[in-house]
């Protein structure tokens, strides 16, 4: 059995973005050369998120929206994890409903995905470097 591992890395000039990251992830299947087995994609920082779903972009305003709704940034007085000073708490619940990370069957050497099915990394506290996860592993 073969592995791979990359890192890919993400800088969102804003707070939030969701951002399709299947051609990042597509080109490490490549790179790797395995063409059966599986991909892990996570993302390596608590404020963030990796997730499957369409890459409509008013589902992602939907998604935003519901979001800031089941946990509103503001007023940042609400959390006792910003009594330390920060000021994403929130962005820790959103992280946690969207979900850290994402399996991905390869077959014939391509991402096996459902209809419609694309790769995003979701950001909740963006403006400074965050990494995410490629790990491939498969013959």
């Amino acid at each position: 059995m073969k592995s791979y591992r990359k890192e890919l890395w993400f800088n969102v000039p804003s707070r939030r973005a969701f951002i399709n990251i299947t051609p990042q992830v597509e080109a490490c299947v490549r790179e790797s050369g395995i063409k059966e087995g599986f991909v892990l994609v996570n993302a390596m920082h608590i404020t963030a998120s990796v997730f499957i779903n369409d890459d409509e972009p008013g589902l992602h305003q939907d998604f935003e929206r519901w979001l800031e709704h089941l946990a509103p940034h503001e007023p940042i007085s609400q959390y006792r994890h910003n009594d330390t000073g920060e000021d994403n708490a929130d962005a820790h619940l959103k992280r946690q409903v969207m979900g850290r990370e994402v399996v991905v069957a390869i077959t014939n050497g391509k991402l096996d995905f459902g209809p419609w099915e694309q790769i995003f990394y979701g950001e909740f506290d963006g403006r400074r470097p965050k990494r995410v996860l490629v790990k491939i592993i498969g013959e």
